[in-house]
């Protein structure tokens, strides 16, 4: 969380290494059996500020933004040999990461989502489960969000 001109190169780099270079090497670990399979299942996994970008995470932003293309890329390219590419995107989610943010910040936000509350990591496995075993969806980004981005 800072903005572009405070980000070191450093951390920039970190965040695609991590958020897009680990797809990659997930996805190229996997293929042998998939492809072996002619069948298989990706997975994932953005933010909501992938979609719509948000002020003082532009890397963070950037990179999930990269998964959405990513995933929309792998669908059409897996998709001839059986396998479906999806992406989860998250909003805010009670985990970890969410830590650090003051309690109050967070009320406010799962108050501004229109289903009232912040996600919970049930909400976001329950998604994952659902694109795993959907069998006629590929190349779709389902926002987990509680509508905060619509």
């Amino acid at each position: 969380f800072a903005p572009i001109n405070l980000l070191p190169e450093e951390r920039w780099d970190r965040l695609f290494d991590v958020n897009v270079k680990g797809i990659y090497h997930c996805v190229n670990a996997a293929m042998p059996h998939f492809l072996k399979k002619h069948a298989g299942s990706i997975v994932t996994v953005s933010s909501m500020w992938g979609q719509s970008g948000a002020s003082c995470e532009a890397a963070y932003s950037a990179s999930k933004g990269a998964v959405i293309a990513l995933t929309k890329a792998l669908a059409k390219e897996l998709g001839p040999s059986g396998i479906r590419v999806n992406c989860v995107a998250p909003g805010v989610i009670l985990t970890d990461m969410c830590a650090s943010v003051d309690p109050e910040i967070l009320a406010e936000m799962g108050e501004e989502a229109p289903v009232g509350r912040n996600g919970t990591p049930e909400d976001v496995a329950k998604a994952f489960c659902y694109l795993a075993d959907a069998e006629f969806v590929t190349g779709q980004v389902l926002p987990v969000n509680g509508g905060y981005v619509i």
